[in-house]
């Protein structure tokens, strides 16, 4: 396997993980505007070297979540901006254009230096 994205959670927005309750994870990279900041993982951002779809394999630390579904504009947020929404819900069809779903239990909680990948 191939790793096509990798970064490292800094900082926790306070609201960030209210979402993990409604099966969501929202990231964003460093420096993003205070009030999009406080709902969002923060991560320093790294470089996406391949295609985001279905069959790849998000990591968060050592767990693995295969990817289901990818919207629209999901890969280019991430290249641009380091923002996806990630849905832990296992549907097949995006449910909005910048959200990525996977199979697999919710992350119960993330701490600063957290690894995120995708894997092709």
């Amino acid at each position: 396997m191939t790793v096509i994205y990798q970064t490292t959670i800094t900082r926790i927005g306070q609201s960030a993980p209210d979402a993990l309750s409604d099966k969501m994870l929202i990231t964003f990279r460093e420096g993003a505007p205070a009030d999009i900041e406080e709902y969002c993982f923060i991560h320093c951002h790294g470089e996406l070297k391949g295609t985001l779809r279905p069959g790849n394999q998000l990591e968060l630390d050592d767990i693995c979540y295969p990817v289901t579904a990818v919207g629209d504009v999901a890969e280019q947020n991430l290249r641009e901006l380091g923002h996806i929404t990630l849905r832990f819900d296992g549907q097949t069809e995006a449910e909005f254009p910048g959200t990525v779903h996977v199979t697999g239990p919710v992350p119960e909680a993330l701490q600063a230096g957290c690894t995120v990948k995708f894997v092709a």
